[in-house]
């Protein structure tokens, strides 16, 4: 996603709702062409359009998380996108992040299968071109796009991959954490059919605590974030055994 399109969003993240005229006097280009852009968002989902204005969706929607923070998420997934070679099948949970990781390996991979509980993942890349996408059954969640349940822990068990990649909504002494019982049951599932279990998240979470603990500090491997991440929380992660990768700021930011 170009720059401008990255500008609407951090934009919108701060106003939640935003006049045509008003955002393109901000980026300084023609209505017809915020117009194109806005039609861009809402296809994925980013935003909603109403008569001469664009807004956020409900606040626990993905949609609307996404929306928040993208270029750092943006860059967070290309370089965990690095980490993956043509010809791989990996599982991907739901997450904001997560669907960016996906995106990015569907344009940039060939050959990729995405093993994958999310609902909005793959209606995110399905314009793409060659994408493969494996959607697991389940109970559908509605304002995260998630499959969860029993039906999840059964259809995973069918998989094994190399590398499982999965979001998280905050940290605690023993380890990622989750604001969602059933989408915690429904990773540790899946994280049973994958040889590396791969974290996504930004710095900031890592000062944020969930409701319930997502997978413990042994389970995982690595962890891809910003380069925001707090010295001593690298260090602590890194101790036991969890390399930490923090995504540089792009250089024309």
């Amino acid at each position: 996603m170009h720059t401008r399109l990255s500008k609407i969003l951090e934009i919108m993240a701060q106003k939640k709702r935003a006049a045509v005229t008003e955002l393109a006097e901000t980026l300084k280009v023609s209505e017809v062409t915020v117009r194109k852009d806005l039609s861009q968002l809402e296809a994925k989902g980013l935003l909603k359009r109403e008569h001469g204005y664009a807004l956020l969706t409900e606040s626990d929607d993905i949609g609307n998380r996404l929306s928040i923070h993208y270029d750092i998420k943006r860059r967070i997934a290309q370089e965990a996108a690095n980490s993956v070679s043509d010809g791989e099948t990996v599982m991907i949970e739901s997450g904001s992040t997560c669907a960016l990781l996906a995106e990015a390996l569907i344009t940039q991979r060939k050959d990729i299968t995405i093993i994958t509980n999310s609902v909005f993942i793959a209606t995110f890349v399905r314009d793409k071109p060659n994408a493969r996408i494996i959607l697991l059954g389940g109970d559908y969640q509605v304002d995260s796009q998630v499959m969860v349940g029993p039906l999840v822990r059964k259809c995973a068990e069918e998989f094994f991959v190399g590398k499982f990649f999965v979001g998280t909504d905050g940290f605690s002494d023993v380890g990622v954490m989750s604001s969602n019982l059933m989408r915690a049951e429904a990773v540790r599932s899946m994280a049973k059919s994958a040889k590396q279990i791969i974290v996504l998240t930004e710095s900031e979470k890592f000062s944020q605590l969930g409701v319930v603990t997502l997978l413990p500090y042994q389970d995982i491997d690595a962890v891809y974030t910003d380069d925001k991440v707090p010295k001593e929380m690298k260090d602590k992660l890194e101790q036991k055994g969890i390399h930490v990768h923090a995504a540089a700021q792009d250089s024309c930011s």
